[in-house]
Protein backbone atom coordinates (compact mmCIF):
# COMPACT_ATOMS: atom_id res chain seq x y z
CA UNK A 1 0.00 0.00 0.00
CA UNK A 2 1.54 3.57 -1.13
CA UNK A 3 2.46 5.82 1.59
CA UNK A 4 1.13 9.08 1.49
CA UNK A 5 3.46 12.21 2.15
CA UNK A 6 2.19 15.02 3.72
CA UNK A 7 4.44 17.96 3.61
CA UNK A 8 3.49 20.97 5.49
CA UNK A 9 5.76 23.72 3.53
CA UNK A 10 7.02 27.24 4.94
CA UNK A 11 6.87 28.97 1.60
CA UNK A 12 6.08 27.10 -1.64
CA UNK A 13 9.67 25.93 -2.96
CA UNK A 14 9.76 22.61 -1.19
CA UNK A 15 8.54 20.99 -4.28
CA UNK A 16 11.59 21.85 -6.39
CA UNK A 17 12.77 18.41 -7.15
CA UNK A 18 9.60 16.65 -7.46
CA UNK A 19 6.80 16.85 -9.73
CA UNK A 20 3.05 15.49 -10.52
CA UNK A 21 1.71 16.98 -7.17
CA UNK A 22 -0.53 19.19 -5.70
CA UNK A 23 0.28 22.10 -4.10
CA UNK A 24 -2.46 23.55 -1.89
CA UNK A 25 -2.81 27.19 -0.93
CA UNK A 26 -5.61 26.12 1.52
CA UNK A 27 -5.72 23.93 4.75
CA UNK A 28 -9.86 23.40 4.87
CA UNK A 29 -11.42 19.80 5.36
CA UNK A 30 -11.90 19.91 1.66
CA UNK A 31 -9.01 20.49 0.08
CA UNK A 32 -6.81 18.74 2.17
CA UNK A 33 -9.40 15.70 1.04
CA UNK A 34 -8.48 16.10 -2.36
CA UNK A 35 -4.45 16.41 -2.05
CA UNK A 36 -5.19 13.03 0.35
CA UNK A 37 -7.14 11.17 -2.58
CA UNK A 38 -5.04 12.59 -5.28
CA UNK A 39 -3.48 9.56 -7.14
CA UNK A 40 0.54 11.09 -6.54
CA UNK A 41 2.47 10.35 -3.26
CA UNK A 42 2.91 13.47 -2.58
CA UNK A 43 1.06 16.59 -1.24
CA UNK A 44 2.06 19.86 -0.55
CA UNK A 45 0.13 22.07 2.18
CA UNK A 46 1.51 26.00 1.23
CA UNK A 47 1.51 27.51 4.94
CA UNK A 48 3.96 30.19 4.39
CA UNK A 49 4.97 30.74 7.66
CA UNK A 50 8.50 31.56 6.91
CA UNK A 51 7.15 35.40 6.32
CA UNK A 52 4.99 34.88 9.97
CA UNK A 53 6.35 35.89 13.42
CA UNK A 54 7.04 32.66 15.27
CA UNK A 55 3.13 32.91 17.70
CA UNK A 56 1.24 33.44 13.72
CA UNK A 57 3.34 30.31 12.82
CA UNK A 58 2.25 27.96 15.73
CA UNK A 59 -1.45 29.16 14.85
CA UNK A 60 -1.22 28.33 11.30
CA UNK A 61 1.06 24.63 11.82
CA UNK A 62 -1.78 24.28 14.32
CA UNK A 63 -4.91 25.07 12.46
CA UNK A 64 -3.63 22.78 9.23
CA UNK A 65 -2.55 20.09 11.68
CA UNK A 66 -6.31 19.88 13.50
CA UNK A 67 -8.27 19.55 10.04
CA UNK A 68 -5.38 17.27 8.51
CA UNK A 69 -7.08 14.86 11.44
CA UNK A 70 -10.13 15.33 10.15
CA UNK A 71 -9.39 14.89 6.86
CA UNK A 72 -7.54 12.00 8.00
CA UNK A 73 -10.47 10.03 9.35
CA UNK A 74 -11.13 6.84 7.59
CA UNK A 75 -8.00 7.45 5.43
CA UNK A 76 -6.56 3.96 5.17
CA UNK A 77 -2.90 4.23 3.75
CA UNK A 78 0.48 4.95 5.87
CA UNK A 79 1.39 8.63 6.15
CA UNK A 80 4.77 10.37 6.55
CA UNK A 81 4.72 13.94 8.13
CA UNK A 82 6.86 16.46 7.29
CA UNK A 83 8.03 19.91 7.55
CA UNK A 84 9.84 20.95 4.67
CA UNK A 85 11.90 24.32 5.22
CA UNK A 86 14.86 26.24 4.14
CA UNK A 87 18.37 24.56 3.07
CA UNK A 88 20.16 27.14 4.19
CA UNK A 89 18.44 26.26 7.93
CA UNK A 90 16.36 29.40 8.06
CA UNK A 91 12.65 29.26 9.62
CA UNK A 92 10.83 28.11 12.48
CA UNK A 93 12.60 25.24 14.27
CA UNK A 94 11.60 24.22 16.56
CA UNK A 95 8.07 25.64 16.79
CA UNK A 96 6.57 23.87 13.62
CA UNK A 97 7.89 19.90 14.73
CA UNK A 98 7.18 20.96 18.35
CA UNK A 99 3.47 21.90 17.19
CA UNK A 100 3.41 18.61 14.76
CA UNK A 101 4.20 16.30 17.42
CA UNK A 102 1.80 17.82 19.84
CA UNK A 103 -1.05 17.43 17.38
CA UNK A 104 0.01 14.51 15.11
CA UNK A 105 2.21 12.12 17.37
CA UNK A 106 3.75 10.90 19.13
CA UNK A 107 6.28 10.12 17.24
CA UNK A 108 9.54 8.18 17.89
CA UNK A 109 11.95 10.78 16.71
CA UNK A 110 12.29 13.84 14.58
CA UNK A 111 14.92 14.41 11.89
CA UNK A 112 16.70 17.35 10.85
CA UNK A 113 17.75 17.01 7.15
CA UNK A 114 18.42 20.18 5.55
CA UNK A 115 19.99 18.69 2.16
CA UNK A 116 19.58 19.95 -1.02
CA UNK A 117 21.86 18.61 -3.49
CA UNK A 118 20.81 20.95 -6.65
CA UNK A 119 21.29 24.13 -4.83
CA UNK A 120 24.68 22.36 -3.44
CA UNK A 121 24.16 22.36 0.47
CA UNK A 122 24.60 19.36 2.07
CA UNK A 123 25.64 18.09 5.82
CA UNK A 124 28.78 15.97 6.77
CA UNK A 125 30.78 15.14 9.47
CA UNK A 126 27.28 16.80 11.38
CA UNK A 127 28.44 20.16 9.88
CA UNK A 128 25.80 21.94 7.02
CA UNK A 129 27.48 23.30 4.36
CA UNK A 130 26.92 25.99 1.61
CA UNK A 131 28.53 25.41 -2.16
CA UNK A 132 28.85 29.42 -2.84
CA UNK A 133 31.84 30.60 -5.24
CA UNK A 134 33.57 26.96 -5.84
CA UNK A 135 33.59 26.66 -2.08
CA UNK A 136 31.93 24.68 0.46
CA UNK A 137 30.76 27.33 2.95
CA UNK A 138 29.60 26.06 6.58
CA UNK A 139 26.11 27.38 6.70
CA UNK A 140 27.26 29.72 9.79
CA UNK A 141 29.16 31.75 8.00
CA UNK A 142 27.33 32.73 4.77
CA UNK A 143 24.84 35.71 4.45
CA UNK A 144 21.78 33.17 5.59
CA UNK A 145 22.92 33.17 9.10
CA UNK A 146 22.89 36.49 9.46
CA UNK A 147 19.16 36.71 8.56
CA UNK A 148 17.22 39.29 10.57
CA UNK A 149 14.50 36.92 11.74
CA UNK A 150 16.10 33.61 11.48
CA UNK A 151 20.12 33.93 12.14
CA UNK A 152 22.61 31.75 13.95
CA UNK A 153 25.78 31.29 14.72
CA UNK A 154 26.04 27.62 14.50
CA UNK A 155 26.15 25.04 11.49
CA UNK A 156 27.54 21.95 13.81
CA UNK A 157 24.10 20.31 13.26
CA UNK A 158 23.56 18.89 16.85
CA UNK A 159 24.98 23.01 18.34
CA UNK A 160 22.04 24.40 15.78
CA UNK A 161 19.78 22.19 17.83
CA UNK A 162 21.06 23.27 20.86
CA UNK A 163 20.77 27.22 20.12
CA UNK A 164 17.30 26.75 18.27
CA UNK A 165 16.16 25.49 21.42
CA UNK A 166 17.31 27.65 24.09
CA UNK A 167 19.17 24.35 25.63
CA UNK A 168 15.63 22.38 26.04
CA UNK A 169 17.58 19.80 24.07
CA UNK A 170 21.35 19.76 24.33
CA UNK A 171 23.82 19.19 21.70
CA UNK A 172 24.92 15.82 23.27
CA UNK A 173 21.75 14.50 23.54
CA UNK A 174 21.01 14.99 19.43
CA UNK A 175 21.39 11.37 18.02
CA UNK A 176 23.80 11.62 14.50
CA UNK A 177 23.69 9.81 12.01
CA UNK A 178 27.20 9.80 10.41
CA UNK A 179 27.90 9.65 6.95
CA UNK A 180 29.57 6.05 7.41
CA UNK A 181 26.28 4.76 8.99
CA UNK A 182 24.15 6.01 6.32
CA UNK A 183 26.20 4.07 3.96
CA UNK A 184 26.25 1.03 5.61
CA UNK A 185 22.78 0.62 6.96
CA UNK A 186 21.13 2.36 9.95
CA UNK A 187 17.81 0.34 10.31
CA UNK A 188 18.80 -1.43 14.00
CA UNK A 189 19.62 2.05 15.08
CA UNK A 190 16.35 3.63 13.69
CA UNK A 191 14.38 0.90 15.59
CA UNK A 192 16.27 1.60 18.84
CA UNK A 193 14.55 5.48 18.61
CA UNK A 194 11.81 6.32 20.94
CA UNK A 195 10.21 9.68 22.92
CA UNK A 196 11.09 11.83 19.41
CA UNK A 197 14.56 11.68 20.10
CA UNK A 198 16.28 14.70 17.67
CA UNK A 199 18.34 13.11 15.30
CA UNK A 200 20.68 14.88 12.31
CA UNK A 201 21.54 12.75 9.71
CA UNK A 202 24.46 13.03 7.31
CA UNK A 203 24.42 12.95 3.41
CA UNK A 204 26.31 14.41 0.72
CA UNK A 205 24.76 13.29 -2.41
CA UNK A 206 21.39 11.98 -3.30
CA UNK A 207 22.41 8.27 -3.25
CA UNK A 208 22.59 8.72 0.45
CA UNK A 209 19.34 10.18 1.36
CA UNK A 210 17.85 7.15 -1.32
CA UNK A 211 19.59 4.67 1.00
CA UNK A 212 18.63 6.40 4.02
CA UNK A 213 14.78 6.94 2.68
CA UNK A 214 14.77 2.93 1.90
CA UNK A 215 15.64 2.70 5.55
CA UNK A 216 13.20 4.21 6.88
CA UNK A 217 10.61 3.68 5.27
CA UNK A 218 11.78 -0.05 6.65
CA UNK A 219 11.52 0.91 9.55
CA UNK A 220 7.84 3.01 9.26
CA UNK A 221 6.34 -0.77 8.04
CA UNK A 222 7.84 -1.98 11.40
CA UNK A 223 5.92 0.51 13.24
CA UNK A 224 8.20 3.19 13.98
CA UNK A 225 6.55 6.38 13.43
CA UNK A 226 8.84 10.00 12.38
CA UNK A 227 8.65 13.49 12.00
CA UNK A 228 10.56 15.15 9.21
CA UNK A 229 12.18 18.77 9.17
CA UNK A 230 13.88 18.70 5.95
CA UNK A 231 14.56 20.68 2.53
CA UNK A 232 13.73 19.25 -0.49
CA UNK A 233 16.30 16.71 -1.32
CA UNK A 234 14.20 14.16 1.44
CA UNK A 235 11.19 14.28 -0.43
CA UNK A 236 12.94 12.93 -3.88
CA UNK A 237 14.34 10.10 -2.11
CA UNK A 238 10.53 9.23 -0.07
CA UNK A 239 8.79 9.96 -2.84
CA UNK A 240 10.63 8.03 -6.37
CA UNK A 241 9.01 9.54 -8.77
CA UNK A 242 9.67 8.73 -12.49
CA UNK A 243 11.01 11.26 -14.96
CA UNK A 244 9.16 14.34 -15.22
CA UNK A 245 6.64 14.37 -18.14
CA UNK A 246 8.73 17.36 -20.38
CA UNK A 247 12.35 18.28 -20.02
CA UNK A 248 13.55 21.12 -18.40
CA UNK A 249 14.82 22.88 -21.87
CA UNK A 250 11.19 21.84 -23.60
CA UNK A 251 9.11 23.83 -20.59
CA UNK A 252 8.56 26.17 -23.69
CA UNK A 253 5.64 24.18 -24.87
CA UNK A 254 3.73 25.25 -22.52
CA UNK A 255 3.35 28.45 -23.59
CA UNK A 256 1.08 29.33 -25.81
CA UNK A 257 3.31 31.03 -29.12
CA UNK A 258 3.98 34.87 -29.43
CA UNK A 259 2.87 35.07 -25.85
CA UNK A 260 5.47 37.05 -23.67
CA UNK A 261 5.40 36.70 -20.06
CA UNK A 262 6.02 38.57 -17.00
CA UNK A 263 8.76 38.34 -14.06
CA UNK A 264 7.46 39.49 -10.92
CA UNK A 265 11.27 39.65 -8.72
CA UNK A 266 10.92 40.34 -4.73
CA UNK A 267 13.63 38.42 -3.08
CA UNK A 268 16.25 40.49 -1.48
CA UNK A 269 19.08 37.75 -1.24
CA UNK A 270 22.29 38.83 -2.62
CA UNK A 271 22.40 35.73 -5.47
CA UNK A 272 18.55 37.09 -6.47
CA UNK A 273 20.24 40.80 -6.93
CA UNK A 274 23.17 39.23 -9.30
CA UNK A 275 20.23 37.10 -11.29
CA UNK A 276 18.82 40.21 -11.55
CA UNK A 277 21.02 42.01 -13.09
CA UNK A 278 21.82 39.50 -15.47
CA UNK A 279 18.43 39.09 -16.55
CA UNK A 280 17.77 42.88 -17.02
CA UNK A 281 20.62 42.58 -19.93
CA UNK A 282 18.52 40.04 -22.29
CA UNK A 283 17.17 40.85 -25.26
CA UNK A 284 12.93 41.31 -24.65
CA UNK A 285 13.37 42.71 -21.35
CA UNK A 286 11.76 45.70 -20.16
CA UNK A 287 12.87 46.64 -16.45
CA UNK A 288 9.70 48.08 -13.97
CA UNK A 289 10.86 49.22 -10.99
CA UNK A 290 9.18 49.13 -7.44
CA UNK A 291 10.46 52.14 -5.20
CA UNK A 292 9.04 50.69 -1.90
CA UNK A 293 10.34 53.58 -0.27
CA UNK A 294 7.03 55.05 -1.29
CA UNK A 295 4.78 52.16 0.40
CA UNK A 296 2.53 52.60 2.15
CA UNK A 297 2.05 56.83 2.04
CA UNK A 298 2.09 56.44 -1.90
CA UNK A 299 0.78 53.06 -2.77
CA UNK A 300 -2.22 54.14 -5.54
CA UNK A 301 -0.50 56.17 -7.18
CA UNK A 302 2.64 53.96 -7.53
CA UNK A 303 0.56 50.88 -8.30
CA UNK A 304 -0.99 53.07 -11.15
CA UNK A 305 2.61 53.58 -12.58
CA UNK A 306 3.81 50.16 -12.33
CA UNK A 307 0.69 49.01 -14.29
CA UNK A 308 1.06 51.18 -16.49
CA UNK A 309 4.46 50.59 -17.33
CA UNK A 310 3.48 46.45 -17.41
CA UNK A 311 0.60 47.31 -19.67
CA UNK A 312 2.99 49.54 -22.17
CA UNK A 313 5.76 46.73 -22.49
CA UNK A 314 3.43 43.74 -23.01
CA UNK A 315 1.62 45.42 -25.59
CA UNK A 316 5.29 45.82 -27.10
CA UNK A 317 5.46 42.36 -27.34
CA UNK A 318 8.81 42.55 -24.52
CA UNK A 319 8.64 40.78 -21.08
CA UNK A 320 8.32 43.33 -18.57
CA UNK A 321 10.27 42.31 -15.44
CA UNK A 322 8.87 43.84 -11.98
CA UNK A 323 11.49 44.38 -9.18
CA UNK A 324 11.68 46.02 -5.68
CA UNK A 325 14.42 48.03 -5.21
CA UNK A 326 17.53 46.48 -4.20
CA UNK A 327 18.53 48.70 -0.90
CA UNK A 328 17.13 46.53 2.10
CA UNK A 329 15.29 49.04 4.51
CA UNK A 330 16.14 48.85 8.54
CA UNK A 331 13.33 48.31 10.78
CA UNK A 332 13.40 48.50 14.79
CA UNK A 333 12.17 45.09 15.47
CA UNK A 334 11.50 42.41 13.54
CA UNK A 335 8.03 42.10 13.48
CA UNK A 336 8.04 45.51 11.57
CA UNK A 337 10.10 44.12 9.21
CA UNK A 338 6.97 41.66 8.69
CA UNK A 339 4.27 43.83 8.19
CA UNK A 340 6.43 45.59 5.97
CA UNK A 341 7.56 42.54 3.59
CA UNK A 342 3.68 41.66 3.88
CA UNK A 343 3.02 45.31 2.09
CA UNK A 344 5.59 45.01 -0.12
CA UNK A 345 4.05 41.55 -1.31
CA UNK A 346 0.35 42.56 -1.33
CA UNK A 347 1.52 45.65 -3.49
CA UNK A 348 3.15 43.00 -6.53
CA UNK A 349 -0.20 40.74 -6.25
CA UNK A 350 -2.21 44.17 -6.62
CA UNK A 351 0.07 44.75 -9.84
CA UNK A 352 -0.40 40.78 -10.45
CA UNK A 353 -4.08 41.16 -10.50
CA UNK A 354 -3.83 44.01 -13.44
CA UNK A 355 -1.93 41.96 -15.40
CA UNK A 356 -3.11 41.36 -19.14
CA UNK A 357 -5.31 38.04 -19.73
CA UNK A 358 -2.93 37.47 -23.15
CA UNK A 359 0.19 37.05 -21.05
CA UNK A 360 1.93 33.76 -21.93
CA UNK A 361 3.94 32.68 -18.59
CA UNK A 362 4.56 34.59 -14.99
CA UNK A 363 8.21 33.83 -13.15
CA UNK A 364 7.65 34.39 -9.81
CA UNK A 365 11.22 34.50 -7.79
CA UNK A 366 11.81 34.31 -4.31
CA UNK A 367 9.73 32.19 -1.59
CA UNK A 368 6.82 34.48 -0.21
CA UNK A 369 6.44 36.25 -3.67
CA UNK A 370 6.01 32.92 -4.61
CA UNK A 371 3.38 31.67 -1.95
CA UNK A 372 1.38 34.86 -2.65
CA UNK A 373 1.19 34.32 -6.62
CA UNK A 374 -0.22 31.04 -6.17
CA UNK A 375 -2.61 32.00 -3.16
CA UNK A 376 -3.58 35.67 -3.57
CA UNK A 377 -2.23 36.69 -6.89
CA UNK A 378 -4.03 34.46 -9.05
CA UNK A 379 -6.05 33.12 -6.10
CA UNK A 380 -5.42 28.75 -6.57
CA UNK A 381 -6.48 26.96 -3.77
CA UNK A 382 -4.79 24.18 -5.61
CA UNK A 383 -2.21 23.87 -8.32
CA UNK A 384 -0.24 20.85 -9.88
CA UNK A 385 3.14 20.65 -10.35
CA UNK A 386 4.65 19.46 -13.64
CA UNK A 387 7.84 19.82 -12.79
CA UNK A 388 11.13 21.67 -12.59
CA UNK A 389 12.41 24.24 -15.09
CA UNK A 390 15.73 24.66 -13.88
CA UNK A 391 17.85 22.69 -10.95
CA UNK A 392 15.54 23.60 -7.71
CA UNK A 393 12.55 26.00 -9.85
CA UNK A 394 9.28 24.20 -10.44
CA UNK A 395 6.47 25.11 -12.69
CA UNK A 396 3.16 24.96 -12.24
CA UNK A 397 0.18 25.52 -14.24
CA UNK A 398 -2.63 27.35 -13.86
CA UNK A 399 -5.79 25.05 -14.42
CA UNK A 400 -8.01 25.07 -17.76
CA UNK A 401 -10.82 27.34 -15.81
CA UNK A 402 -8.88 30.07 -14.08
CA UNK A 403 -11.42 33.27 -14.46
CA UNK A 404 -8.49 35.49 -16.17
CA UNK A 405 -5.06 33.09 -16.79
CA UNK A 406 -5.99 29.85 -18.10
CA UNK A 407 -3.15 27.35 -18.64
CA UNK A 408 -0.18 29.21 -18.56
CA UNK A 409 3.35 28.08 -16.58
CA UNK A 410 3.97 29.85 -13.82
CA UNK A 411 7.53 29.29 -12.44
CA UNK A 412 8.31 29.11 -8.76
CA UNK A 413 11.94 30.47 -8.50
CA UNK A 414 13.87 30.67 -5.02
CA UNK A 415 15.78 33.74 -4.03
CA UNK A 416 18.82 31.47 -2.82
CA UNK A 417 18.79 28.98 -5.94
CA UNK A 418 21.03 29.20 -9.01
CA UNK A 419 24.41 30.67 -10.32
CA UNK A 420 24.06 34.61 -11.87
CA UNK A 421 22.50 33.14 -14.61
CA UNK A 422 19.73 31.10 -13.70
CA UNK A 423 17.17 33.82 -13.95
CA UNK A 424 17.87 34.52 -17.66
CA UNK A 425 18.62 31.26 -18.77
CA UNK A 426 14.45 30.58 -17.25
CA UNK A 427 13.39 33.23 -19.21
CA UNK A 428 15.02 32.00 -22.29
CA UNK A 429 13.75 28.87 -22.10
CA UNK A 430 10.19 30.13 -22.00
CA UNK A 431 10.47 32.52 -24.70
CA UNK A 432 8.74 32.11 -27.37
Amino acid sequence: MQTKIIVLDDDPTGSQTVHSCLLLTRWDVGTLKLGLHDASPLMFVLTNTRGMSASEAADVTREVCENLKLALAGFDRPVIFVSRSDSTLRGHYPVETDVMAQELGPFDAHFLIPAFFEGGRFTLHGIHYVHIGGKDVPAHETEFAKDSVFGYQNSFMPKYVEEKTAGRIKADEVVRFPIEDVRTGTFDKLMTLADNACCVVDAENQDDLNRFADELLNAAEHGKRFLFRSAASLLTALAKLPPQPIPAERMREYVKPGHAGVVVVGSHVKKTTEQLSVLLKQDGIVPVEVDVNRLPEDLSALLVEVITKTTEAHLAGKTPVIYTSRVERQFPDINTRLRFGEQVSGFLMSVVHGLSTTIGYIISKGGITSNDMLSLGLAMPAARIVGQIHAGCSVVLTPHDHTRLPDIPVVIFPGNVGDENALAMVYQRLRT
